[in-house]
């Protein structure tokens, strides 16, 4: 049983693809960070080269993956309880893990691993995964409709994704590379109000038939009149459309308001993930 830690992106998507595969729900941050690896190098989200980990258990096999893109946090699969032990050993040992400041674990491994740490933390934000159910229409329908976006659409898409970006925490500016990617397969919507836009929802490219929804964006003064639920009705609809049988999202667990409205929308919870950064 041990863990192994590597910059090798190859070794690792390889090492880990059977274990990530097998579980792809609660695993969907980490294929999604996986193809945009894949797809638009190492610096996808960021210019310090990121690390990669794998769990290997008593059987021989990989059982859990991590990955951390500086300046993002430690981002952490599902893992056997054993694993969490050791990893929260390896963050206090490990020189490979000595940049790390932050970890983004289910809540119940982000406790045991805050322990095993021993440096002091607190819990920055509170993420709940849900899946689709069965999409369910908004009610009261909102005014307009959603149409794709478009290469012309590429200027307000960069502004309203790093308002996003702003607003959720992430910080930073959106990536051009990124959402022309997104366009590359139909995976940005706009809902449009008297031919005006006024929303976005946008949709991971799905990978083994599994996608998540995001982001969803409407302008603060635009808020209140339906059009995000509009938006995400369509892009889970465009998901499926893609592919997608499996069609999930996160919400921060701090705002009500979009937790209620994916719930409408036919959205079930999953799991709660939280951020723990040192304190």
């Amino acid at each position: 049983m041990t863990w192994t830690f590597t910059p090798d992106l190859a070794a690792w998507a390889a090492a880990v693809h059977p274990a990530v595969a097998a579980q792809p729900v609660p695993h969907t941050q980490l294929v999604t960070v996986i193809d945009a690896l894949e797809r638009q190098g190492l610096d996808a989200f960021g210019s310090e080269p990121p690390l990669f980990g794998w769990w290997t258990g008593p059987d021989g096999l990989v059982a859990g993956a991590v990955v951390q893109c500086p300046p993002h946090p430690l981002l952490i699969g599902t893992l056997p309880a054993e694993a969490v032990r050791e990893l929260g050993a390896a963050l206090a040992a490990e020189p490979l893990l000595a940049g790390v400041d932050a970890l983004n674990a289910r809540r119940e491994d982000a406790e045991a691993l805050a322990a095993s740490w021993g440096k002091p933390t607190e819990v920055v934000e509170e993420n709940r995964l849900y899946r689709l159910a069965g999409l369910i229409a908004p009610d009261p329908a909102p005014a307009g409709r959603a149409r794709p976006a478009a290469e012309a659409d590429l200027p307000l898409l960069l502004e309203w994704v790093t308002a996003f970006r702003q607003e959720s925490g992430e910080g930073g500016a959106a990536s051009e590379a990124a959402l022309r990617d997104r366009l590359s397969y139909g995976g940005m919507l706009l809902w449009e109000d008297a031919g005006i836009p006024v929303s976005l929802a946008g949709f991971f490219r799905p990978i083994d038939a599994v996608t998540r929804i995001g982001p969803v964006y409407t302008p603060p003064e635009l808020r209140g009149r339906g059009y995000a639920a509009g938006a995400t009705h369509a892009a889970t609809e465009a998901a499926h459309a893609a592919g997608a049988a499996e069609v999930l999202l996160f919400t921060d667990l701090a705002n009500p308001t979009s937790n209620r409205v994916y719930q409408r929308l036919g959205y079930t919870p999953v799991e709660d993930r939280v951020e723990v950064a040192l304190a």
